[in-house]
């Protein structure tokens, strides 16, 4: 799934976000734009549990800011 997150300030270390990501999913893709307070997130984590990431990154957020992007997906890599 692919999320944007509308964080809020102080924005957390995007090096602190993608570990404590990525310690949960492995496979996951972050990428935070400073300039447009987004994190963009690739990931099998859903919506609650990156709120409760940003929460321990020092980043209060509320569901209400998380973002689920429709699927892009075409289903031709699968079968």
């Amino acid at each position: 799934m692919e999320f944007h997150v509308k964080l809020s300030e102080p924005l957390p270390e995007a090096d602190r976000l993608a570990a404590l990501v990525e310690a949960q999913d492995p496979s996951a893709i972050t990428e935070l734009d400073d300039a447009l307070h987004i994190w963009r997130v690739s990931t099998t984590l859903r919506s609650g549990e990156l709120v409760e990431l940003l929460e321990r990154a020092g980043c209060p957020t509320s569901l209400t800011q998380v973002t689920l992007l429709p699927s892009v997906c075409c289903g031709g890599c699968s079968g």
